[in-house]
C-alpha cells in the first residue's frame, strides 16, 4: 500500500470514528465526504432526523401441514420457501461462514463498521476491485424493510443504491445492535436471507440444495451456502456456467474461514476437496404435488376449508397470504391407516384410469373429523400441452377430455355431487320419528303406489295423469312393512306414503340438519321455498345430489345420537410461536333428538346385515357388510333410476364410511353402476380401519320410538268385510283390505284374519285379508 492510500485511509477512519462515538453520521454511508468536516457536520444533522427504530416484522414462513399421527407430512404451503429455526439448530461452521463472506468484523462492531466502509471506499476507489461495505446488521436491516413494506414501491426503495438508503441503513443497524444480541441478529439474518431458486433462510436453502438439516452441513456445504447471499443467480449450481463459479466462491469462503481463524489450513484443505454436489430438491408446494399423491383430494378440502374461515381474514385473499405465509403447523383430521385402507379398496374394485369415480369418503361421529378421501384419480391437473386424460364419456362434451386419470376437481366433497339413491330414506323415517310414527308404524306397500304428488310425466306418472306412481325393484316387496323390513328391504312404497305422512319439507328439513347440502342450483330453490319442498315426493328416493363425505356426515349424526358435526380436516393449528388456535375445535350441535337418532339407527342396521335391538331386521341388500366388518353397524344402499349411480354408507359408533360410483363427466350416463363395485370398497374401508378395535353397540332406542302406544286388535275373524272394517275404524284404526283371497277356515269372502293379527299402534294400519274357504287357517305374524 502506498504511503498516499495509506494517508486517506487513517485519516477517513479517525474521521467516521470520531463521528460514530458522538451522533453517528452520514460519513458511514458515503465515506467519499468523509474527509470533509463541513460534509460531515452537515451529514451528521441529517442522519440525526432519520428514524431509529426498525419493524422487525417475521418474514413470511411455509406452514407445513401433517396427518393425525404428527408426523406425516401430508404439504407446505408458501410463497417463499422458509421456516425459521433457532441458533442452536445451525452448524457453527454454517453460522461462521456467513460472518467469513459477509462480515468479519460481524462480533466487533456495533452494527456499523467504520474500518470496513473506509477501505470498501478506498478498494473501489482505486479501481482495484468492488467491495461492499454493508454489515451483516445493515444487511438485515434491509431486508427486514424490504418484508414490512406494504407496496411495491417500498420494496424497490428498500434496495437502492442511494445515500439516503445507506443512511436510514446506518441509523437502523445501531438501533438494531442495541435492541438484539449479535447472536439474535445473526440467527435472524440466516432465517431471512435469500438463497436462490425461492429459498429463503437456511433451513430452506439446506433442505433444497443438500437434503439436510442446517446443524448437519459440513464446512463445505456451508461455505457454498453462504456464498450464494452476494448473488443468488450469479452462483446457482444448477445452471450452465453456475457450478464453476459456485464452486470458486465456495473455496473463496473456505479460505475466508481460515483468516477469520474458523477452520484450520489443513481443514480448509479437506474441504475444498469435497465434491460440489447439489440434489436441487424442491420441497412440496401446495396439494398438486403431494406424495403420495393419493392424499391430494384430501390437502384440497384442507385448502378450500381454509379459505372459508374468518378467523384467517377478511376476505379469501387475506387468508391464501396466512395460509402461504403465516408458518403454521397444522395437524390433520387424516389417519393414514384410514386413508390407506380407503385408497386400497377403491383401486382394487376400480383402479385409477376408468371412466367410472369410485369416491370413499370416511368421517368420525360426534367429531366431524374427517378421517379419509379416496378416488380412482390423480389429483393433477390435465397438462394441455401435453394431455394425458381420457376423452370425456359425455356425448355432449364431444372433442373436450374427461377427468380422467387427472382432476382437481373436489370429487368427494364439493362439485355438483352425485344422486345417493335409497340412502335418503333415512331422511324420511328421521321425520316420520320426530311427527310420532314409531318403527313398527305399519303401510301396506302396493306397487305402484299412485302418490298425492303431481307433476309427473312419461313411466313414472299413473296412467292417464301426471300423479306421481313409484313402484319397487321387485314385485315381491308388495305387502304390509314397518320401519324395520321396509329399511331393510328398501321397499319404495313405504317410504312414499310414510313421507306424505310426515311431510316432504319435514323429510328435506331432517337431511339438513344431518349434513345433507344441496349443491346445485334447482336443488336449493326446492329446498329453501316450503311450498316447493312439500311438494318434493321423489326427495325420499334420493334424487337430490350428495357428495360422499356429507352422506357418511348424515349418518355419522345418527350414529353420535343425532349430534351433528361440520366435517372439518383439521385437529390443531399452532402458529409461528406455537399457540394453540382455537379455530380446530369440533362445531357440533344437537341436530335432532337422541332417541329419534337411536330408533333411526335401529332400522338402519337392517340393510346391512346387522340385527336390531328388538330383533326386528326382516330383509338386507348389503348383508355382506355385517359379515366383514364384524361390528355393530348400521347403513343403506342406494341406486337411482337407471342405475346411474350406486352407493353404500356404513357406520360404527366411531368411524362413517360412505361410497359412491358414478361419471363425472355424465352424470346421466346410460351405463349401469354396479354395487359389486361400491359395496365392498366401502365396507372392506370400514372392515380395516375397525380391525383390532373394541366393539361398540349402539344404544337401544326406548320402546316408545319402536312401538308407540300399543292397542289390542279386535278379532274379526269369520266377520263379514264391511262390519269389520266398521268395527276397526271404530277402533281409531287405518284399515285397508286385502283383495286377494288367502285359504281360511272361515267362509269365502269373510274376513280370514288381520295383519298385524292381535296389537299395534294407536292409529296403526290393519290389514284385512279376505277368506278364499276350504283351507287351513294361516297364522299373521307375531308383531313383537
Amino acid at each position: 500500500m502506498t504511503r498516499n492510500r495509506k494517508l486517506v485511509l487513517n485519516s477517513a477512519t479517525l474521521v467516521l470514528c470520531g463521528l460514530l462515538a458522538g451522533l453517528v453520521v452520514a460519513a458511514a454511508a458515503f465515506p467519499a465526504v468523509a474527509v470533509s468536516g463541513l460534509a460531515a457536520k452537515a451529514g451528521a444533522e441529517s442522519f440525526e432526523k432519520l428514524p431509529s427504530e426498525l419493524t422487525t416484522t417475521r418474514a413470511p414462513q411455509a406452514t407445513e401441514v401433517y396427518a393425525s399421527d404428527n408426523k406425516t407430512l401430508i404439504s407446505r404451503f408458501y410463497d417463499e420457501n422458509r421456516q425459521d429455526v433457532k441458533f442452536e439448530a445451525i452448524a457453527e461452521h454454517m453460522r461462521e461462514a456467513i460472518i467469513a463472506a459477509e462480515d468479519h468484523n460481524f462480533y466487533k462492531h456495533k452494527g456499523v463498521d467504520a474500518k470496513g466502509i473506509v477501505r470498501a471506499f478506498v478498494a473501489n476507489s482505486s479501481g482495484e476491485t468492488q467491495q461492499g461495505a454493508s454489515t451483516l446488521t445493515m444487511q438485515f436491516v434491509r431486508m427486514s424493510i424490504t418484508y414490512t413494506a406494504t407496496d411495491n414501491e417500498a420494496v424497490v426503495a428498500a434496495g437502492e443504491d442511494t445515500t439516503g438508503r445507506k443512511m436510514r441503513e446506518a441509523r437502523l443497524a445501531l438501533q438494531v445492535e442495541k435492541k438484539f444480541t449479535k447472536d439474535e441478529i445473526l440467527v435472524r439474518y440466516l432465517n431471512i436471507a435469500p438463497f436462490g431458486h425461492n429459498t429463503y433462510g437456511v433451513y430452506a436453502a439446506s433442505q433444497f440444495y443438500f437434503g439436510k438439516q442446517p446443524k448437519d452441513l459440513t464446512i463445505a456445504q456451508s461455505a457454498m451456502i453462504a456464498g450464494l447471499v452476494k448473488s443468488p443467480s450469479y452462483y446457482d449450481p444448477l445452471t450452465k456456467g453456475g457450478e464453476a463459479r459456485t464452486l470458486e466462491r465456495r473455496n473463496w469462503v473456505i479460505g475466508q474461514l481460515v483468516e477469520i481463524g474458523a477452520i484450520t489450513a489443513a481443514e480448509a484443505e479437506t474441504a475444498k476437496a469435497e465434491k460440489l454436489t447439489v440434489k436441487g430438491q424442491r420441497p412440496p408446494n401446495g396439494c398438486t404435488v403431494v406424495k403420495p399423491n393419493h392424499w391430494g383430494f384430501f390437502c384440497d378440502f384442507f385448502r378450500r376449508w381454509w379459505l372459508e374461515q374468518e378467523a384467517f381474514g377478511g376476505n379469501e385473499y387475506d387468508r391464501e397470504r396466512r395460509l402461504n405465509g403465516g408458518g403454521y403447523r397444522v395437524v390433520t383430521t387424516l389417519d393414514p391407516k384410514v386413508q390407506k385402507a380407503a385408497k386400497d379398496n377403491v383401486e382394487k374394485r376400480l383402479e385409477t384410469g376408468k371412466r367410472d369415480a369410485l369416491m370413499v369418503a370416511a368421517l368420525e361421529p360426534g367429531t366431524g373429523r374427517v378421517r379419509a378421501l379416496a378416488t380412482n384419480r390423480t389429483f393433477k391437473l390435465d397438462d394441455p400441452a401435453n394431455p394425458k386424460n381420457k376423452p370425456s364419456s359425455n356425448p355432449k362434451s364431444k372433442g373436450k377430455r374427461g377427468s380422467y386419470p387427472n382432476t382437481t376437481n373436489p370429487l368427494l366433497s364439493g362439485g355438483g355431487g352425485y344422486q345417493a339413491g335409497s340412502t335418503f330414506k333415512i331422511f324420511t323415517l328421521v321425520a316420520a320419528l320426530q311427527k310420532g310414527y314409531p318403527l313398527a308404524y305399519s303401510i301396506n306397500a302396493i306397487d305402484p303406489y299412485p302418490s298425492k304428488y303431481h307433476g309427473a310425466t312419461g313411466t313414472s306418472a299413473c296412467p292417464g295423469t301426471d300423479r306421481w306412481c313409484p313402484g319397487n325393484a321387485s314385485k315381491s316387496l308388495v305387502g304390509v312393512h314397518n320401519a324395520w323390513s321396509a329399511f331393510g328391504k328398501s321397499v319404495n312404497t313405504y317410504f312414499v306414503p310414510l313421507e306424505e305422512q310426515a311431510g316432504a319439507a319435514n323429510v328435506v328439513a331432517a337431511a339438513q340438519k344431518l349434513g345433507i347440502r344441496f349443491l346445485n342450483e334447482l336443488d336449493m330453490q326446492m329446498a329453501n321455498d316450503q311450498e316447493s319442498a312439500d311438494a318434493w315426493g321423489s326427495f325420499t328416493l334420493g334424487v337430490s345430489s350428495t357428495t360422499p363425505l356429507d352422506l357418511a356426515n348424515a349418518y355419522a349424526t345418527l350414529a353420535a345420537d343425532g349430534k351433528h358435526c361440520e366435517p372439518i380436516p383439521v385437529t390443531e393449528i399452532r402458529d409461528l410461536d406455537g399457540k394453540k388456535l382455537d379455530v380446530a375445535n369440533p362445531r357440533c350441535d344437537q341436530a335432532i333428538d337422541r332417541e329419534v337418532a337411536r330408533a333411526a339407527i335401529d332400522a338402519a342396521r337392517c340393510p346391512v346385515g346387522d340385527q336390531s335391538a328388538f330383533g326386528r331386521c326382516a330383509g338386507s341388500t348389503a348383508s355382506a357388510a355385517y359379515r366383514d366388518i364384524k361390528h355393530p353397524i348400521a347403513g343403506k344402499t342406494g341406486t337411482t333410476d337407471s342405475k346411474r349411480t350406486a352407493s353404500l354408507v356404513v357406520t360404527t359408533r366411531s368411524l362413517s364410511v360412505a361410497g359412491i360410483l358414478g361419471d363425472p363427466d355424465w352424470p346421466e350416463t346410460t351405463n349401469n353402476m354396479s354395487h359389486d363395485i361400491v359395496n365392498p370398497a366401502v365396507y372392506e374401508t370400514l372392515a380395516d380401519a375397525m380391525a383390532g378395535k373394541q366393539k361398540q353397540d349402539f344404544a337401544k332406542p326406548s320402546d316408545k320410538m319402536a312401538y308407540g302406544s300399543q292397542r289390542s286388535i279386535p278379532d274379526v275373524a269369520c266377520q263379514a268385510v264391511e262390519q269389520a272394517r266398521s268395527r276397526l275404524e271404530g277402533e281409531g284404526f287405518r284399515v285397508q283390505v286385502d283383495p286377494t283371497p288367502v285359504p281360511s277356515p272361515c267362509p269365502a269372502g269373510s274376513v280370514a284374519r288381520t295383519d298385524p293379527g292381535d296389537r299395534t299402534i294407536e292409529g296403526g294400519l290393519v290389514m284385512i285379508r279376505v277368506s278364499a274357504g276350504g283351507g287351513a287357517p294361516t297364522t299373521p305374524p307375531a308383531r313383537r
